[in-house]
């Protein structure tokens, strides 16, 4: 869905280049609606992908130039610098997809964010873990635009799994009448049932699916590089044959015999291989890097209630 509503703050440190996204401001209100929405609308488990049909993604892109539309007849701004979506439980924006809407829409406004919204994480760590503004690097988006994700290319461009995405601070703003309102409704404090609800200590459900993602990764990106371990071995034997054709040459020619071609086309081992590119590794390796972080984390508050609760009970 497009955030028009999405207002992006620039460093203005070199005057020639354009400037550089920095940070990302969203009001209050907006933030809200996008959590909602992305929870309201959000699976409780993994989502299969022939879930989504062709019919339902034309619906949404129909009712995103209605309402692109609606808004500029009412002189509403709908300038359009990103879109939000939001990562149920397997579904993760490390995909070659992410990466194609993201440079259709680099292509038509140069400058461009989008608000990733994981609803797991919004209901157990308090709303904003769950946010992240991401960008595609520059040093990726050119070496994208090439086409050539070989490792000679990603050695040459220094790029690694951490390269491919940047993130981008999240600034909440509201306005003066807003906050003036919300303090109005704080009221004194006292202890409620949420403050209970912190201190429990399950988290088994979450930490079962990430460990099951993290496998299925472990998987794929096993899978690549078997790919590229087939690719090394046809390259080694092509060499191999390459050369044991060069020694038979110089033995013939050596018996004045005529050389074998070392070139013939219709010879297998003659064809050129090509490599497979790296692009889906690096993506596998963004998957698994988020899934480490998120066990991480998750354990990390599961160790910290475990103390707190050993400290109340010895008290």
């Amino acid at each position: 869905m497009a955030a028009s509503f999405l207002q992006a703050a620039a460093s203005t440190e070199k005057v020639n280049a354009p400037p550089a996204l920095q940070v990302v401001q969203i009001e209050g209100l907006v933030l809200l609606k996008i959590i909602k929405h992305c929870k309201d609308l959000s699976p409780s488990w993994l989502r299969q992908e022939n879930d989504i049909d062709q019919e339902t993604d034309d619906i949404g892109a129909n009712y995103q130039l209605d309402m692109m539309s609606c808004l500029r007849d009412a002189n509403v701004d709908s300038n359009v610098v990103g879109w939000y979506q939001s990562t149920p439980p397997g579904d993760c924006f490390q995909s070659v997809e992410f990466i194609e809407t993201f440079m259709n829409y680099k292509e038509n406004i140069g400058k461009c964010v989008c608000i990733i919204c994981d609803p797991s994480r919004s209901n157990i760590q308090g709303g904003l873990a769950g946010l992240k503004a991401l960008k595609l690097s520059d040093t990726f988006l050119e070496l994208y635009r090439n086409g050539n994700f070989s490792g000679e290319s990603l050695r040459d461009k220094n790029i690694s799994w951490a390269d491919v995405f940047e993130e981008i601070t999240i600034r909440v703003s509201n306005s003066a009448l807003v906050s003036a309102f919300m303090s109005t409704l704080e009221p004194d404090r006292v202890t409620d049932q949420s403050d209970h609800d912190r201190l429990q200590i399950s988290s088994k459900p979450l930490l079962e699916s990430n460990v099951e993602f993290l496998i299925r990764c472990m998987d794929d990106l096993s899978t690549e590089q078997k790919k590229l371990k087939f690719y090394f071995k046809d390259v080694t034997r092509q060499q191999a044959w390459v050369q044991e054709r060069r020694d038979e040459n110089e033995a013939r020619k050596a018996a004045g015999e005529d050389p074998l071609p070392e070139g013939d086309s219709s010879n297998p081992f003659f064809k050129p291989i090509p490599e497979p590119s790296r692009l889906e590794s690096l993506l596998i390796t963004n998957r698994i890097a988020d899934y480490c972080n998120q066990i991480h984390r998750v354990a990390g508050h599961s160790f910290s209630r475990l103390s707190l609760i050993k400290a109340l009970h010895d008290d």
